[in-house]
């Protein structure tokens, strides 16, 4: 039944949000406010510009087009400068293990993420040739909660949505594969993830076979 996974990045493979989280936060203060850890949580699957939408809400801060560009841009390369230094041993633990069962089950992986800097990461932390197909901001621009990153990736794979799961740490990713027809498996709490079909704490010590018994008894 499952051919394949397609996996957030953000908080899923690696942990990039603290480094989204510092970014951002860089930046609301240069702008003269700061925001907490809570209101971050409603960044995660949002696109770069999307968030700066958010964040200048949350400062009362009004500008033009073109100033939003450049504090955008401002902000990514704040992150890059973070990214460009990870390591691989930065993957989120039990990820590698779980990656290799799938791979040896012959599951196809795709990697779906809003962040144009995926191809980037993925290849710094060590695991671009794990995924067949890889779908970021630049290649699927419609922000979670549409599905078009999911759909793209499982279109890639040559796979249907109801052929794959996809696994998600954001209320906004979990609504995403839902509204495109997946197979969802939320990745943190299960007080922001409840709606996915099933949620994990992480991937230790976890199985394909796992997933799709607890997926079988929620249905």
């Amino acid at each position: 039944m499952i051919k394949a996974c397609i996996f957030d990045l953000d908080g899923v493979i690696v942990d990039t949000a603290k480094y989204h989280f510092l970014a951002w936060r860089r930046l609301a203060n240069e702008l003269g406010f700061d925001f907490t850890e809570e209101e971050n949580e409603q960044l995660k699957g949002v696109s770069r510009m999307g968030s700066l939408e958010l964040i200048l809400q949350w400062g009362g801060i009004r500008l033009s087009e073109e100033e939003k560009q450049a504090w955008a841009e401002k902000k990514n390369n704040w992150y890059r400068e973070y990214i460009l230094k990870m390591q691989p041993d930065e993957i989120l633990e039990g990820v590698l293990p779980f990656l290799d069962g799938l791979q040896q089950r012959g599951v196809q992986l795709g990697l779906g993420s809003a962040s144009k800097n995926a191809l980037d990461i993925i290849t710094q932390v060590g695991l671009r040739n794990r995924f067949s197909s890889i779908v970021d901001g630049a290649r699927a621009p419609k922000s979670k909660p549409d599905p078009q990153v999911f759909l793209i990736g499982a279109r890639d794979l040559g796979r249907q949505p109801s052929e794959c799961i996809v696994f998600e740490d954001a209320a906004k990713g979990i609504d995403a594969a839902l509204n495109g027809g997946f197979f969802a498996v939320g990745v943190g709490r299960e007080e922001h993830l409840g709606h996915a079909h099933w949620v994990t704490p992480n991937f230790i010590g976890l199985t394909l076979d796992d997933i799709l018994r607890a997926i079988h008894q929620n249905a």
